[in-house]
């Protein structure tokens, strides 16, 4: 995987055969590589030509949204922070607007295969936004595309340009458009400018303010809590940075990381057991060293023996010191003495002027404290093991593709009826959590296995009836009844005629949904709404 050390790669694929199926079942995460597989693309901010500085936040909400798209149809879109990063590595400014060639070179040193660069203006009381593609290694640009509509529907309108570009870069991209544009539509607008002005301004009180108005105007805004969670973690209010990391969708894109700085804060508030269960969630799915070495903390923190996680820890990556020092450490206090100076002894071979390391191997060894060290450290004193505080993104970010990717082979290992139960799940995961898009594209991954799953299409008029598209809706339920009895197809009709005001029909439908399955809760609601209307 590129951008991957080889470090990280040894220990994500000694670990992840034994991950797959528990990301599989917690994350309900698709295996399929969507429409962009590996494929990176670097979203730059769009130009701002309205001549109106109160809509500069826009430059960067586009950028946003059109990475959150991206990533959901499968691409690899670069973070913010690593645009950042390599900003700051060619020595530009972070709002620089680069031209083409200087685009170009951005998008090489961030390894990316594609390039979208865009602008926006008003019209009137709506907005038009522009957007071209440039391909990387073709050094070569593709048409303009374009999308309009009013200012209030601003995320849906980067969402039809995020399509756009999307159906560009694979034409046979069958996501419906709507979906697009209704991924983003449970956000309100103000929620969504007080977040990009929370994550761009350069003043920490400031970003605090508006990310705090952010998750007030809507708090299911898991991007905001997590950037939320990161200002008050980089400010030590770890408690507050715990309770904002807790909000964050554990099965989302964050959701890892979230878990991990979750963990850390609690482990500096000295809630340890809390702590612990943060860390053991994250090493269920991507068992990464510095995950399994805080997990030890946590452990050993409350009087437990924490050494096989620390062994663990330190084969995975056995050129870090710090885990060598814990394991030397715990050893020492279980009684194993020479297994202790042995990874003493490894810890300061990797780090030789390591004082606290020094003066502890001078003490175990018998010697005159200070003998042979300048340190502070009191021989004396019972060590505490070294907390990583540190959270590769990048890391987890590839070992989640890795995961992916093996997840995909399993997949292809299925007969088709097999393969299309497995794409319904995990496709029902995704639409549970409010994520239309992703939902969609295991929908239709599950009729192109199977085109005979009743499952598969009543999963998709879900989506087109969420996504407003009630003539596609209809298609989908009544496809997946003529292939057999479906709960969901008929709850489908239901809904849409319950709207439509045709309440004889939605009695007769809502009814079928419950013969099948009596318990259904969301069949038994809509009943009762039903008979409400009917006045019964």
């Amino acid at each position: 995987m590129r951008r991957f050390g080889a470090v990280a790669a040894m220990t994500v694929l000694g670990a992840l055969s034994a991950a797959i199926c528990a990301r599989g079942q917690a994350n309900g995460d698709g295996t399929d590589s969507g429409a962009g597989g590996s494929r990176v693309l670097l979203v730059l901010p769009f130009d701002n030509r309205t001549g109106q500085p109160s809509l500069e936040w826009m430059r960067e909400a586009a950028a946003e949204i059109l990475s959150m798209r991206f990533a959901s149809a499968g691409f690899q879109p670069t973070s913010r922070a690593d645009r950042m990063y390599a900003l700051d590595h060619l020595g530009l400014p972070q709002g620089f607007q680069p031209s083409r060639a200087s685009a170009i070179k951005l998008a090489q040193t961030l390894d990316a295969d594609s390039i979208v660069v865009g602008s926006y203006t008003t019209d009137g009381s709506g907005i038009v936004a522009e957007a071209t593609l440039v391909d990387v290694p073709g050094l070569r640009m593709l048409p303009e595309v374009s999308a309009r509509g009013e200012m209030k529907d601003l995320i849906a309108v980067f969402g039809e340009l995020a399509w756009k570009l999307t159906k560009q870069l694979d034409p046979n991209f069958s996501v419906a458009e709507e979906t697009f544009a209704a991924a983003g539509s449970g956000i309100p607008l103000t929620a969504y400018e007080q977040y990009i002005r929370g994550i761009t301004e350069p003043d920490q009180a400031e970003r605090l303010r508006h990310l705090q108005n952010a998750v007030k105007l809507s708090p299911g805004f898991g991007q905001a809590w997590m950037a939320l969670g990161r200002e008050d973690y980089n400010g030590q209010q770890y408690q507050d940075a715990a309770e904002a990391f807790a909000k964050v969708d554990r099965n989302g894109t964050d959701g890892l990381e979230a878990d991990f700085y979750r963990g850390l804060s609690l482990l500096f508030s000295g809630d340890y057991p809390h702590a612990e269960i943060a860390f053991v969630d994250v090493a269920r799915v991507l068992p990464l060293a510095e995950v399994v070495n805080n997990e030890g903390v946590a452990e050993s923190r409350q009087g437990k023996d924490a050494t096989s996680l620390f062994i663990q820890a330190a084969a995975a990556d056995p050129n870090a010191a710090d885990y060598h020092f814990n394991l030397a450490v715990s050893l020492k206090r279980e009684g194993n003495l020479q297994g202790a100076l042995n990874e003493m002894a490894q810890c300061l071979k990797l780090r030789p002027n390591d004082s606290e390391a020094q003066v502890l191997d001078e003490a175990w060894k018998g010697r005159p404290a200070g003998t042979n060290s300048t340190g502070d450290a009191d021989p004396s004193a019972d060590p505490l093991e070294r907390i990583v505080r540190t959270f590769d993104e990048a890391a987890f970010r590839q070992a989640a593709a890795m995961l992916d990717q093996m997840n995909a082979g399993r997949l292809a290992a299925l007969t088709p009826r097999e393969r299309a139960q497995t794409l319904c799940a995990q496709a029902k995961g995704f639409l549970d959590r409010g994520l239309l898009l992703e939902a969609e594209r295991l929908y239709l991954d599950a009729v192109a296995a199977d085109g005979s799953s009743a499952q598969a299409h009543a999963g998709l008029a879900e989506v087109r009836e969420r996504s407003g598209d009630t003539d596609a809706a209809r298609r989908e339920a009544h496809d997946a009844l003529d292939l057999g009895p479906s709960a969901d197809a008929y709850f489908v009709l239901a809904q849409l005629d319950l709207q439509a005001g045709a309440l004889q029909q939605a009695n007769a439908e809502a009814s079928a949904a419950l013969k099948i399955e009596p318990a259904n809760r969301a069949a038994q609601d809509l009943m009762r709404q039903i008979e409400a209307k009917l006045g019964r």
